[in-house]
C-alpha cells in the first residue's frame, strides 16, 4: 500500500508539471511575454480594422522575421473566428542581423509588434465576437525553445463607431510600434542588380548620396547570409556588393526583400535584374501551380505537349488493389503483426474447424472495419476542406507516440517480462475465448494502422484515383485492398487441413514467441527515428520516459502477475503514460518546424537536392532547366529505400549531374498542404511518389513507386537535349 501511494503522487507530480493554457489576450512563456493587441473597442464591417501580435523579449533573446535567415521559423498564428471574420497575414518590421557563429539569423530583440488586420464582412453577426487565435513561435538566444500559447480577446461587431473608439493600453501600445513596417518605396527610388562572378551588384538610386544600408533577401538560399555587405556611395545612392548562396544554380528574376538605409530608413523591395528602374514592392510570389491535375505551367514560348495518364478503369483498380492488398502481408511494416497472428494460429492449430474459422472472419473484419474508419475519417475531414493523404497519421507526433508505445508494451510482452491478461484468467473460460476474438479483431486493427505507410508504394495510383472519386467507389477501392490484406490468413482459416503442415506445439513455441520480439522492437525503433527526426531529441526524450515508465508498469505485472492490486497500479501507470504521450506532443511542437533542417547538401558538381516549393519547379522550367522532384517523408519505409538503394548512387548522381538535372526534395514527414495539393493533382495520394519536370511538357514525367538505379538512369537519358547546358552549367560553379 506504501507503494501505491508513492506511485499516486508520483502520478499527481506529472499531471501537475503538465502545462495549461488558459484562454486570454496575452500570455508569459519562457523568455518572452506574448499579447493580442486589438486597439479598436469595435470591430466595423467593411473597413480594415487594426491589429497585432505583440512579442516582449528578454535580453539576449530573439524572435524570427519571415526569412528566419541560417536557421529558425518566424512566429504563425492559427484562428477560430466568427462566421464573416477572417484575419490577415502578419506583417513584419525590417529586422536585425543577428550573428550565431558561423550564422547568420533575421529577427527582433526587446520588442516587436507585427501587425494584421481584421476584416468583417457583412454577413458578420453584430454583437460580441470573440477572437482566438493559437500563437506559435520559436525564440533562441545560444539555444532555441519553441513555445505556443492560445489568445483570446472580445470585440463588439457594430456599424457605428462610438467616439472612444480606443481600448488602453493596446492603443498606445499599437500606435507606437506599427510604423516599423517597411512601406513601399517612393516613386523617385530605384534598384536593380548585376550578376558578379560571386554574388550580385544592387545599385540603389534614392537622389542623394547614401553612406549605409542593409539589404534582408525574402527568399532563402539566394544570399550569403554572415557573408559582409560591402556599401559603396555614388552620388544619387549606393551600391552594394552581395555574396550569393553556394548551393545557388541560377540567378533570380528578382531580388525581393527589405533595404535598410541610414536614418532607419526601411523600404520592401524587388529590385529586377539589370538596371536601375522603379522599384516595385516586393510581394510574396505565388505558386504558378497546373490548372489540371498532372500539368504544369509551361514557359513562354514552349509548345511541346504530354497527354495527360488516361483515367484507370474501376475495375482493374480494384484488382490493383486486391494485389496491393496481398503484397502488403509481405512488406516490413505488417511483418511484425502478421508474424504473431501466424504464431496464434499455431498455437489454435488443434482447435475445432468453425473457432478457426471465426478467427478468421473476424481478423478480416477487424481490417475491413478500421479501413472504412480510416477512410470516412478522411473523406469527412476532405470534406470540410482539409487537405490530407494516404498515411496522413503518421504525420502525428500523438500517434507516433502512442503506437510506438504499444509496440513496446507488446514487445515487452512478447519478451517475457510479463502475461498480458494473465491475471484475469481466473474469469473463466467463456472471457479466455472471448478475449481470443477480441485479439483476431484488434490484430487487424493493428495490421491496417501500421500497414498505411507502406501501401502507398504500391497502391499510389489506386488510392489517388480512389480519393477522387466518389464516396461509393472510395470505399470499394479500400475494401478490395482490406481483403487482399487479410485473405492469406482468412484462407488459410477457412482451410484448417492446411494447418497439418504446421508444427506441433511444444516448448519450441516459447523461443518463437521471444524471437517475435525482436521485429517488434525493431519497428518501435524504426517509429523512435521517425518521431525524432521529424520533430526532434526533446520529443524523443519524452518517448523514452514513457518507455521507462511502460517497462515499470510491465515488471508489477511480471512480479505480481495473479494480484489485482499490481494489475491496478500497472493500469494507472499505463494510462498516465497515454496522457504523457498526448500532452508532451501538443505542448513541444511547432507545427510546420523542423529541428532536422540543414542547408543544401551538394552531391556532385552540378547536382545537390534542395527543399521543393512549387516557385522552385517553375523558376527552373522557366530557365530550361529539367526538375527531378522527389516526394518523400521519413515514416516511408520505402521512401528510404528507393533513396539508398537509387537515388543516391553514384551513376544516378552522375547521370543526374550529367544532365544538369536540378534535384528538389519534398518532405511530407509533416503535414504541408502545398505538398499534398501537388500529389493530388499527380494522382496520387501518398508518398513515395517521383515526378520528372522537362522545359516545354506539360505535364510531369511520373516514375514508379518502386526504383532501381536503371529506372532513374534510362528516365534521365530519355530528357530532350535541347536544354541550354551552357548557361546552367556557368550558374553551377565548381
Amino acid at each position: 500500500m506504501h507503494r501505491f501511494r508513492l506511485i499516486i503522487a508520483f502520478l499527481f507530480l506529472l499531471a501537475a508539471g503538465a502545462p495549461s493554457f488558459a484562454a486570454s489576450n496575452s500570455a508569459d512563456a519562457l523568455h518572452l511575454h506574448v499579447q493580442l493587441v486589438v486597439p479598436s473597442s469595435t470591430l466595423l464591417p467593411a473597413h480594415p480594422n487594426k491589429a497585432g501580435l505583440y512579442f516582449k523579449l528578454e535580453p539576449g533573446w530573439h524572435v524570427y522575421w519571415k526569412n528566419a535567415g541560417d536557421s529558425g521559423e518566424p512566429p504563425r498564428m492559427k484562428w477560430t473566428l466568427p462566421a464573416g471574420i477572417t484575419a490577415g497575414p502578419l506583417q513584419f518590421p525590417a529586422p536585425k542581423r543577428l550573428p550565431l557563429g558561423p550564422l547568420m539569423d533575421f529577427g527582433y530583440e526587446d520588442e516587436v509588434l507585427f501587425p494584421f488586420t481584421l476584416n468583417v464582412g457583412s454577413s458578420a453577426a453584430q454583437g460580441p465576437a470573440v477572437l482566438h487565435a493559437k500563437v506559435d513561435w520559436l525564440v533562441c538566444r545560444e539555444v532555441c525553445i519553441p513555445g505556443k500559447a492560445e489568445l483570446e480577446t472580445t470585440r463588439p461587431v457594430t456599424n457605428e463607431a462610438p467616439k472612444a473608439a480606443t481600448v488602453e493600453p493596446d492603443g498606445a501600445l499599437y500606435a507606437r510600434l506599427d510604423n516599423r513596417v517597411p512601406p513601399s518605396p517612393p516613386p523617385a527610388f530605384k534598384a536593380g542588380f548585376q550578376p558578379t562572378p560571386t554574388g550580385f551588384k544592387l545599385t540603389i538610386i534614392t537622389g542623394q548620396k547614401e553612406t549605409q544600408a542593409a539589404f534582408f533577401p525574402a527568399d532563402q538560399s539566394i544570399l550569403d547570409n554572415p557573408a559582409p555587405q560591402k556599401v559603396t556611395p555614388t552620388a544619387k545612392g549606393l551600391t552594394l556588393n552581395l555574396k550569393k548562396d553556394a548551393t545557388l544554380t541560377a540567378n533570380p528574376a528578382q531580388l525581393r526583400g527589405v533595404i535598410e538605409l541610414s536614418g532607419g530608413r526601411a523600404y520592401d523591395i524587388a529590385a529586377p535584374a539589370g538596371s536601375p528602374s522603379t522599384a516595385t514592392p516586393s510581394q510574396e510570389s505565388s505558386p504558378v501551380l497546373p490548372a489540371n491535375p498532372g500539368t504544369l505551367a509551361k514557359p513562354a514560348g514552349s509548345t511541346g505537349t504530354t497527354p495527360s495518364p488516361s483515367t484507370p478503369n474501376l475495375a482493374r483498380i480494384i484488382a490493383l488493389a486486391f494485389l496491393g492488398g496481398l503484397i502488403l502481408n509481405l512488406m516490413p511494416c505488417v511483418f511484425p503483426v502478421l508474424f504473431l497472428k501466424g504464431l496464434a494460429l499455431v498455437q489454435s492449430g488443434a482447435e475445432e474447424r468453425h473457432r478457426l474459422r471465426t478467427h478468421g472472419i473476424v481478423y478480416t473484419a477487424g481490417i475491413l472495419v478500421s479501413f472504412w474508419i480510416l477512410v470516412g475519417v478522411l473523406l469527412t475531414l476532405r470534406g470540410a476542406g482539409a487537405r490530407l493523404g494516404w498515411g496522413f497519421q503518421f504525420q502525428s507526433p500523438v500517434f507516433l507516440s502512442l503506437m510506438a508505445g504499444l509496440l513496446f508494451f507488446l514487445g515487452l510482452s512478447l519478451a517475457g517480462q510479463f502475461e498480458i491478461g494473465l491475471s484475469l484468467t481466473s474469469a473463466g473460460g467463456g472471457l479466455a475465448a472471448k478475449q481470443g476474438y477480441t485479439g483476431s479483431f484488434f490484430t487487424g486493427v493493428l495490421a491496417v494502422i501500421v500497414a498505411t505507410p507502406c501501401t502507398a508504394p504500391f497502391m499510389g495510383v489506386a488510392i489517388g484515383y480512389a480519393l477522387a472519386q466518389p464516396a461509393a467507389v472510395t470505399f470499394a477501392v479500400f475494401t478490395a485492398l482490406a481483403l487482399g490484406l487479410a485473405a492469406p490468413y482468412a484462407i488459410l482459416t477457412l482451410q484448417p487441413a492446411w494447418t497439418r503442415v504446421l508444427p506441433r506445439p511444444g516448448a519450441w513455441m516459447e523461443v518463437l514467441r521471444q524471437v517475435v520480439s525482436v521485429p517488434i522492437f525493431g519497428t518501435v525503433i524504426w517509429l523512435a527515428w521517425v518521431l525524432a527526426n521529424a520533430y526532434g531529441a526533446t520529443l524523443l526524450a519524452a518517448l523514452l520516459v514513457g518507455f521507462l515508465l511502460i517497462a515499470i508498469a510491465g515488471w508489477f505485472l511480471g512480479r505480481w502477475p495473479t494480484k489485482r492490486w499490481a494489475t491496478v497500479i500497472a493500469a494507472i501507470i499505463l494510462v498516465a503514460v497515454v496522457g504523457w504521450n498526448v500532452v508532451i506532443p501538443r505542448s513541444v511542437v511547432i507545427p510546420g518546424f523542423r529541428p532536422d533542417k540543414v542547408l543544401t547538401v551538394r552531391m556532385e558538381p552540378g547536382s545537390y537536392w534542395d527543399s521543393w516549393s512549387p516557385e522552385k519547379v517553375n523558376q527552373n522550367l522557366s530557365e530550361g532547366r529539367p526538375v527531378f522532384v522527389d516526394f518523400t517523408a521519413s515514416w516511408c519505409l520505402s521512401c528510404q529505400v528507393n533513396e539508398r538503394v537509387a537515388l543516391t548512387k553514384p551513376e544516378v548522381m552522375k547521370a543526374f549531374a550529367d544532365s544538369h538535372v536540378v534535384l528538389l526534395k519534398a518532405d511530407w514527414t509533416q503535414h504541408d498542404d502545398a505538398i499534398t495539393d501537388t500529389l493530388a493533382k499527380l494522382g496520387r495520394s501518398g508518398v513515395p511518389a517521383y515526378a520528372i519536370y522537362v522545359p516545354g511538357e506539360s505535364a510531369p514525367r511520373l516514375l514508379p513507386e518502386v526504383l532501381t538505379p536503371g529506372i532513374v538512369t534510362e528516365a534521365i537519358a530519355s530528357l530532350p537535349k535541347s536544354a541550354p547546358q551552357s548557361a546552367v552549367a556557368s550558374s553551377n560553379p565548381q
